[in-house]
């Protein structure tokens, strides 16, 4: 794996756990075939990256690398503040109603649940300095963990993790890029 897809693959995996997808997932593996959910939640997280990773990449071409490096590294740092400073009540609850293809359906309550997210916006960020195949690979891949996770364990594990620690964990590691990309910029 390359630096830039297992930057990916972390930031996203921090950045997803405790997500309203993971909960999504949660909700439609109680009505669905968790295999269903999976290749749904798969499908709905690798067109969203394509999206952002092609919006990420254009603007990555079209604009000053040290605009792109120090509006990366404010929107990181955004979103890392708003990641530790928020609360835990105010994350939307997303209760999906299925009907229809379970596949198609798990993708599109998903694709729903996710479009526009901090997620999809970070992986944009990060396809604006990054290579755009190891951004979308790492986010993919990251995403596909975490729904994993959240059909297969989620009903059992984020229960007994405190919310706090989920967002404190993954603030951190927000800022922590944060950072690398202004010492980037700066160096």
């Amino acid at each position: 794996m390359t630096q830039d897809m297992l930057t990916t693959l972390g930031l996203i995996v921090a950045a997803e756990l405790g997500d309203k997808s993971q909960f999504v997932c949660l909700a439609l593996a109680s009505r669905f075939a968790p295999a269903s959910v999976l290749a749904g939640a798969v499908l709905a997280f690798a067109l969203l990256n394509a999206l952002a990773v092609t919006a990420g990449s254009l603007v990555g071409t079209a604009i000053p690398l040290d605009v792109v490096q120090v509006s990366a590294a404010v929107a990181f740092a955004a979103f890392g503040l708003h990641t530790l400073l928020s609360d835990a009540d105010e994350e939307e609850t997303v209760e999906p109603t299925p009907s229809g293809h379970p596949i198609l359906t798990s993708a599109a309550w998903i694709g729903l649940a996710e479009l526009g997210d901090k997620t999809q916006l970070s992986v944009a960020a990060l396809a604006t300095v990054q290579d755009a195949t190891a951004t979308w690979l790492g986010a993919t891949l990251a995403l596909a963990l975490t729904s994993a996770l959240a059909i297969g364990l989620g009903h059992w594990l984020l229960p007994r993790l405190p919310t706090r620690l989920l967002r404190v964990v993954s603030g951190t590691l927000f800022l922590l890029v944060s950072a690398w990309l202004f010492a980037s910029w700066a160096s």
